[in-house]
């Protein structure tokens, strides 16, 4: 599949380009906490929300990142045309071809929401990523998990589990309707040793559950939250280590 055709995939308004309300809150939460509120006096954070599709997951995090600076950046125009509802700025960017278009050290915090899954290469992008953030900066990663709860049971069972995708143009051999276009999946193992070698410190791994599970199993996909190896979807705190940081 070539670069220009993954383009015009992800460039085709029928692609789903948001994630679950629980995945945002949780993700709000954690960075929240790290970067703490704004106080008479100080200087609020300028936080890239990079890869920020509709908007609607930094709509569903204003509440708690109030009076800080998100800025939303991706590199399908349609998506920003609906982004602009919900975020105050939003600029065109990629993490190829040049890279974003910030100076180096610009954030303070970068929102990375179910994004490296589609990347052609997640290594130049977690390169890029840790080029733009400030030395003391948090980056918040969420993808899908691999080994969630229910995956493990269908490759017992033989069936390629969710969120895997074997083609653009359909659904083949698992349980699911939309074609995203995911390239990589990750356990929580994987995760944090890819942002280790990346030149990351994790601070945290935790979980938060896939708002298309069967509402029947949702007790069960919230408990998994408790284990992160088990949970739906991986959600990772981590921040540049001090000898990897680009200059």
């Amino acid at each position: 599949m070539t670069i220009p055709t993954l383009r015009n995939f992800y460039e085709n308004p029928t692609v789903p380009v948001a994630s679950g309300d629980a995945r945002s809150r949780r993700q709000a939460q954690l960075l929240a906490r790290a970067l703490g509120p704004v106080h008479a006096g100080t200087s609020p954070a300028t936080i890239l929300d990079i890869g920020c599709g509709d908007g609607t997951a930094a709509a569903t995090a204003a509440n708690l990142l109030a009076g800080h600076r998100v800025i939303g950046v991706d590199w399908s125009q349609d998506a920003l045309r609906r982004a602009a509802a919900h975020i105050g700025h939003v600029v065109r960017g990629e993490l190829t071809d040049g890279g974003l278009p910030f100076a180096t050290g610009t954030a303070d915090a970068i929102l990375f929401s179910e994004v490296i899954e589609h990347l052609v290469d997640p290594d130049a992008a977690l390169d890029e990523l840790r080029r733009v953030l400030r030395p003391d900066g948090h980056l918040l990663l969420s993808t899908p998990n691999l080994a969630a709860w229910y995956n493990r049971g269908l490759l017992l069972a033989g069936i390629q589990p969710v969120f895997s995708e074997v083609s653009l143009r359909g659904i083949h051999g698992r349980p699911g309707t939309q074609v995203v276009g995911h390239l990589r999946l990750y356990t929580a193992r994987a995760l944090r040793a890819f942002l280790t070698a990346s030149g990351f410190d994790v601070v945290r791994i935790t979980g938060a559950p896939y708002h298309d599970v069967p509402r029947p199993l949702r007790p069960l996909d919230r408990a998994a939250c408790h284990a992160p190896s088990l949970s739906s979807i991986l959600l990772a705190h981590a921040r540049p280590h001090p000898n990897n940081h680009t200059p």
